[in-house]
């Protein structure tokens, strides 16, 4: 690809590299929607047959049209049952409509037991990415526990740089304990004791309780 003209040789070589930054960028997001997309894919590929078919069940229910459609079903059907019994013929489920009370109690229940299938499979499935990020976060502040040791060390070994104590730098060469950082938050997360302070009775000087009438 040609240079464009009127630009110097500097002008050039920044824009090339601005452009091969990009290519880096470009290439690294791809890699990482691509990891999520497997991981994704993978979580579907272990699901059973059964189980694919409930949760998209419990898609479609969980759009607006099907609100619609279950009003509609419902109000044509006491629609025809209220207009057969006006014109003087037996309807299918005259009022109070037990039949549709009854169809509506089953479709109530199938639908609940589905929609929890689905949750306790995604609750599962948020588990397991909380746990990965979390080791990912604990294996990420490692390294750059280790990056930070690694250059205190090098800091100290240069002759050109003068030695001197970094409090901070020597704290954060430690990897953070998990278990310190969670009793530290339960701590801090607890609510505050109340105080109870007893209520002490006190009496003037030559004043006698006053004393309770006796019970009827």
């Amino acid at each position: 690809m040609p240079a464009p003209r009127g630009l110097s040789t500097d002008s050039r070589g920044r824009a090339a590299c601005n452009v091969w930054r990009f290519v880096e960028a470009d290439d690294q997001f791809n890699e990482n929607v691509a990891t999520i997309a497997s991981l994704r894919m993978r979580a579907q590929r272990n699901l059973s047959r059964h189980q694919k078919w409930i949760e998209r069940f419990t898609a479609e229910v969980a759009r607006p049209h099907s609100l619609y459609a279950i009003a509609v079903l419902a109000c044509s059907w006491i629609a025809v049952n209220v207009a057969s019994h006006r014109l003087g013929r037996v309807p299918l489920d005259p009022p109070p409509f037990a039949w549709l009370q009854g169809a509506i109690s089953l479709v109530a229940l199938l639908v609940t037991t589905m929609v929890l299938v689905t949750q306790s499979r995604q609750s599962r499935d948020f588990e397991q990415r909380a746990e990965l990020e979390l080791q990912i976060n604990l294996l990420a502040e490692q390294k750059i526990a280790k990056l930070i040791a690694l250059v205190e060390e090098l800091r100290r070994d240069l002759p050109t740089v003068s030695n001197r104590v970094d409090p901070l730098a020597e704290v954060m060469q430690e990897p953070v304990d998990p278990h310190a950082v969670l009793s530290a938050l339960e701590h801090a997360l607890q609510p505050p004791p109340q105080r109870v302070q007893p209520q002490v009775a006190r009496l003037d000087e030559g004043e006698a309780p006053a004393e309770r009438p006796p019970p009827r």
